[in-house]
């Protein structure tokens, strides 16, 4: 189980680092939302997989137990990755208002386009 559990982390990195490196906004934003489940994925792993084992220590029993750091960990990183995602949606969205394209390569030629000339003119 441990092994496919690392090979799905290491697939789904790999997508979303290339999904990462398109030119194509929404792709990106795609592959930051898959590299925040990526590392959910990497903080259960790191922790250990123990199955069937209660999260919490009751009085008297000395079996294995469930780590619950990781399990908090994961809680937090979601709600981290929720608020970086939202962010980073809104901004792409101004950004096609403003623009009207989703593709990088456009967007940084949009910036060019202004004249320096015309900054001379307004000083």
């Amino acid at each position: 189980m441990e092994i496919l559990l690392s090979l799905l982390v290491g697939v789904l990195m790999s997508v979303s680092v290339w999904m990462l490196l398109s030119r194509n906004l929404v792709k990106f934003l795609f592959g930051l939302v898959l590299i925040s489940n990526v590392a959910n994925l990497i903080i259960f792993k790191v922790g250990g997989l123990t199955m069937g084992a209660p999260p919490l220590i009751t009085e008297g029993v000395t079996e294995q137990y469930a780590n619950s750091l990781p399990q908090a960990l994961v809680l937090t990183a979601i709600v981290i990755g929720f608020g970086l995602v939202s962010f980073t949606l809104v901004l792409a969205l101004k950004a096609y208002q403003a623009i009207g394209t989703v593709n990088v390569d456009e967007m940084t030629l949009a910036e060019q386009r202004h004249d320096p000339e015309e900054k001379e003119e307004s000083s």
